[in-house]
C-alpha cells in the first residue's frame, strides 16, 4: 500500500482567545481588509498608520484631579507595560513597537472624578501608548477628552487590582479630518469593577475596541457606547469580553444614531465564557436608529461558551428607523416633527451618557448631542 504525503489542511481559528497576537508589528503581514479584524474597515483610509516612522514622542496632556490621580511619563520597560493584553493587528501593534514612553496613570484611594484632556496632536501621524493603574480597594472616575486633531494609533492598558472600582470614560470629539485607531486592553482582577464608556461623537475616521480580561473570580464589567455618525464619518467598536474565572457578570450596552449619506458604522461584540468561568451572569446588546437615507449600520453580536454552569448568557442587536407611531403620538400632544425627532434620539442615545455619573461631562455631551442632531438631514 502506498502512503501519499498531502499537504496540512488549513484549520481557521475557531474561537476569539486564539487569534494571534504580538507586540511586534513585523509579525503582521499587509492589511488587506480581508483579514476577519478588519472586514468592515475602509482600511485605505487609514493606511499611514500602518507604516514605519510613525511618532512615538511625548505629547502635551491636563490633568484635573481633586487627589489621589497621578499621571506621569516611565519608559517601555516598565512592569505594568503588557499587563493587561497584547496586539491582535497590525495598527495596534504598530503603535506598540513605536511609542517611546508610556503615560501611566495611577489611581489611589477614593478618587472621585479626575479628567485627562488631550488637544491638538496635529496632522502628523503619531504612536501613543497609556496605562491605567487602579490599586487594590481603591475607586474613582477617570475620564479621557480627546479634542482638536489627530493622526492617531494607541494602545490603552487598564489594570484593575483587587477589589478595586472604576469607572474609565472615552470621550472622542475630534475634528472632522481626525483618524483614531485605539484599544483599550483591560485586566480586572478578584472582585474588582471596571465601567467603561465611550462616547464618540467627532472624527472623520474613529476605530475604539475594547478587549476585557475577566481574570480574577467576582470580577465585573459594565461596558457602555453613545457614537453618532455623520456624513461620510466612519466609527467602529469591537467589544471582546473574556471571562476566565468563576462567578464573573458582563453586561456591554452599545446604542448609535446615523445621519447623512456614506455614515457608516459597525459594532462586533464578542463574548467568550471559558472552561472555568463557573457561575458567569453575561448579556451584550447592540442598538442602531438611521435617521437618513444612505446612511449605514453592520451589527455583529457573537457570543461563545465552553462551560455548561453559568447563570445566564446573551446577545442581542437591533437596527432601524424611528417609529412612526411615537412621532406620531409626540405631534398630537402640539409638538413639531422635528422636535420630535430630536426627542426620540436624544431620549435614545442620553441612556448611555447617563451611566457615566458626572452631572457636568453629562450636561457637556447633552449639548453635544443637541449640535449633532440640529444637523439631522430627512
Amino acid at each position: 500500500m502506498t502512503i501519499t504525503e498531502t499537504e496540512p489542511t488549513f484549520i481557521p481559528v475557531q474561537t476569539r482567545s486564539e487569534r494571534f497576537a504580538s507586540t511586534d508589528v513585523a509579525d503582521f503581514g499587509a492589511v488587506t481588509g480581508r483579514e476577519a479584524t478588519w472586514r468592515y474597515t475602509p482600511v485605505a483610509r487609514i493606511a499611514q498608520l500602518f507604516e514605519p516612522g510613525l511618532d512615538g514622542s511625548r505629547y502635551d496632556t491636563e490633568l484635573t484631579a481633586s487627589g489621589g490621580v497621578t499621571a506621569e511619563w516611565v519608559g517601555r520597560d516598565h512592569a505594568l507595560i503588557g499587563a493587561a493584553g497584547t496586539p491582535e493587528e497590525k495598527a495596534s501593534a504598530n503603535a506598540w513597537s513605536s511609542f517611546d514612553e508610556a503615560l501611566l496613570v495611577t489611581v489611589s484611594g477614593d478618587t472621585g472624578e479626575a479628567v485627562l484632556s488631550r488637544s491638538g496632536l496635529g496632522n502628523g501621524d503619531r504612536a501613543a501608548h497609556t496605562v491605567v493603574h487602579a490599586l487594590a480597594g481603591s475607586s474613582g472616575t477617570l475620564v479621557l477628552r480627546n479634542t482638536g486633531d489627530a493622526s492617531l494609533t494607541e494602545n490603552i492598558e487598564i489594570v484593575l487590582e483587587q477589589g478595586s472600582q472604576l469607572t474609565l470614560v472615552s470621550v472622542q470629539e475630534w475634528t472632522d479630518a481626525s483618524r483614531h485607531v485605539s484599544t483599550h486592553f483591560a485586566s480586572v482582577g478578584r472582585d474588582a469593577r471596571l465601567k467603561h464608556v465611550t462616547v464618540s461623537l467627532g472624527g472623520g475616521f474613529i476605530r475604539l475596541n475594547p478587549a476585557v480580561h475577566l481574570a480574577g473570580p467576582g470580577a465585573e464589567i459594565e461596558a457602555y457606547g453613545a457614537y453618532f455618525a455623520d456624513a461620510g464619518q466612519y466609527i467602529e467598536h469591537q467589544v471582546y469580553v473574556f471571562h476566565d474565572e468563576s462567578n464573573q457578570r458582563s453586561r456591554v450596552t452599545y446604542k448609535g444614531a446615523l445621519q447623512g449619506v456614506s455614515a457608516h458604522t459597525v459594532w462586533i461584540g464578542d463574548v467568550l465564557i471559558g472552561q472555568r468561568a463557573v457561575g458567569t451572569d453575561s448579556y451584550e446588546q447592540n442598538r442602531n436608529l438611521v435617521l437618513t437615507e444612505g446612511a449605514r449600520a453592520d451589527s455583529v453580536p457573537n457570543l461563545e461558551i465552553e462551560i455548561g454552569d453559568i447563570v445566564g448568557a446573551g446577545h442581542a442587536s437591533a437596527t432601524g428607523r424611528f417609529d412612526d407611531e411615537q412621532l406620531f403620538y409626540l405631534q398630537s400632544r402640539g409638538i413639531t416633527e422635528d422636535e420630535a425627532r430630536r426627542l426620540v434620539v436624544r431620549g435614545f442615545l442620553i441612556e448611555i451618557v447617563q451611566q457615566i455619573g458626572s452631572p457636568a461631562l453629562e450636561e457637556h455631551l447633552h449639548d453635544a448631542i443637541e449640535a449633532e442632531l440640529s444637523g439631522v438631514e430627512r
